[in-house]
């Protein structure tokens, strides 16, 4: 009896180890045969459920040992992951976030780690940038799916001609001889980030297992960053400065506009065939010529860790398919997203077109948004005041020693406020720089009452930072009134009670 005992174990064990008739990938991963319920979050966007679908039934008919039937939500990426950082259990079997929020799902354990063979396809098959967005310390979590969020220049080819394109001083002259605007959203962080990563600054958080930031190399108070306040200055003092970045800013009396690849319709109507495109210019400082930076990014698709060794190696092969080459080409052609494959980046369609083209061109000069302190954001919004602002060097420097003060506090945050949650948006004559405070009761976080119009619009964060805010869009209040604000910090829900 023993002996039959043990004989069944090891048949048991084997079976276990083989998924029970499990094949091998390439990599040496386990890969399935089965039949799979599953949720797959993506993008809201008008067309992406169908498309989706569509391609993963082909993924079905192409692979006859395994077959998903999915159920596909439309959620916004920041919507997904923040659904996930709520209740990873509840969250999508496969789903689509920003690659800046690859760190804070990796820590909360909603993403699975892939397999030898599936990162190696991924590093050969994708370009750097986007291979360093879906990476936490040395290990791959995610899946590039595109490679298309960044920032460059469309401007009117009836102001603005060739040969000024590649010049700031010369573009901001254009537009002031012309009684035009240069539309640049430079009292944003993110995009005044641009005049320092140009002159070669860095701003790069770490942090730990659990998440809490722990170090920071911030080069901004510099010479070099006084260099491109310098440069900053050359926009923000000039007449001709709009501190926008739409591309509806054409239809405004703007020549230039800064902005990325979700403006193109946009800018392709405001236009026509005045629509020009390029990388962004470069500044002059003290004799000295600096290529404009940016940030970059592109959407990653994750797996969700699963009980199952057999599903979890299914969906790791349906997450691989998904963002291949064929089907990043069918994103590009029915939605025009931009490829994070070397193959589709490299197809005749993709090449030949003008806005892919200057966000590649610029993504030479670009620095891969990885994760960032979320209240980094409103710290280093103030370096474009500064610089508008500025009446000597001097202004400049105590600007930047400002900056730099205020970053490394970050670090040293009272736990009471890293825990504390507050509203912050347009409303009671404030715009986006005001933090309402928050009182916890009951396991819900309240706010005192606040006076709303019609179509004001906030959200709650915590910690005075953008790495954990609700809802993923904007709340947009419906009727003016005086309201306190709720949030269930369990579900991430807000509402409104009087």
């Amino acid at each position: 009896m023993k002996k039959l005992l043990s004989i069944l174990l090891a048949v048991l064990m084997l079976c276990s180890l083989a998924a029970c008739g499990g094949k091998k990938d390439g990599g040496g991963q386990q890969t399935a045969e089965g039949n799979y319920d599953i949720v797959v979050w993506v993008s809201e966007v008008s067309g992406m459920k169908e498309l989706t679908q569509k391609q993963i039934e082909k993924f079905n008919a192409d692979n006859d040992d395994v077959n998903f039937n999915a159920t596909i939500e439309g959620i916004s990426e920041a919507d997904a992951a923040t659904l996930m950082l709520t209740d990873v259990e509840s969250g999508a079997d496969l789903y689509c976030f920003a690659q800046d929020q690859t760190a804070r799902l990796v820590q909360a354990g909603a993403l699975a780690v892939l397999g030898a063979g599936a990162t190696e396809t991924v590093r050969a098959s994708n370009d750097v940038g986007s291979v360093g967005g879906a990476t936490f310390g040395d290990t791959l979590y995610a899946y590039p799916m595109t490679s298309d969020n960044g920032f460059f220049m469309y401007y009117d080819k009836s102001v603005i001609s060739e040969d000024m394109i590649g010049d700031l001083a010369t573009l901001v002259k254009a537009c002031e001889d012309n009684n035009k605007f240069f539309s640049m959203n430079y009292k944003s962080a993110w995009y005044n980030a641009a005049f320092f990563f140009g002159t070669g600054c860095v701003t790069e958080w770490q942090v730990d297992d659990s998440g809490a930031y722990v170090g920071l190399k911030d080069t901004y108070n510099s010479d070099a960053g006084l260099a491109a306040m310098k440069g900053l200055e050359i926009l923000a003092k000039s007449t001709a400065h709009n501190d926008s970045g739409s591309g509806d800013d054409f239809n405004k009396n703007s020549a230039v506009v800064i902005s990325g690849t979700w403006d193109s319709n946009t800018v392709k109507e405001a236009l026509g065939d005045n629509m020009g495109v390029a990388e962004l210019p470069s500044f002059e400082v003290d004799g000295v010529k600096y290529h404009m930076g940016s940030f970059s990014g592109g959407k990653l698709m994750g797996v969700k860790p699963q009980s199952d060794p057999a599903k979890a190696s299914a969906l790791q092969r349906l997450a691989l398919y998904l963002t291949g080459a064929e089907c990043q080409l069918e994103r590009y052609n029915e939605l025009n997203w931009g490829p994070s494959n070397l193959e589709a980046q490299n197809s005749d369609a993709v090449k030949a077109d003008p806005i892919l083209s200057a966000f590649n061109a610029q993504n030479a000069y670009a620095t891969p948004q990885g994760q960032v302190n979320g209240s980094w954001w409103d710290i280093g919004a103030v370096l474009g005041t500064a610089a508008e602002e500025a009446t000597s060097d001097d202004d400049l420097r105590a600007a930047l020693a400002a900056y730099e003060a205020s970053v490394k506090a970050l670090l040293n945050v009272d736990p009471a406020i890293a825990n504390a949650f507050t509203v912050i948006g347009s409303f009671d004559g404030h715009a986006w720089d005001f933090d309402a405070p928050m009182t916890e009761v009951d396991g819900f976080w309240v706010s005192d009452p606040i006076n709303f119009a019609a179509g004001d619009e906030f959200k709650v964060r915590k910690g005075l930072s953008w790495d954990e805010a609700y809802p993923g869009d904007n709340f947009v209040v419906e009727t003016a009134g005086e309201y306190m604000v709720v949030l269930d910090p369990a579900t991430g829900d807000v509402s409104l009670q009087q």
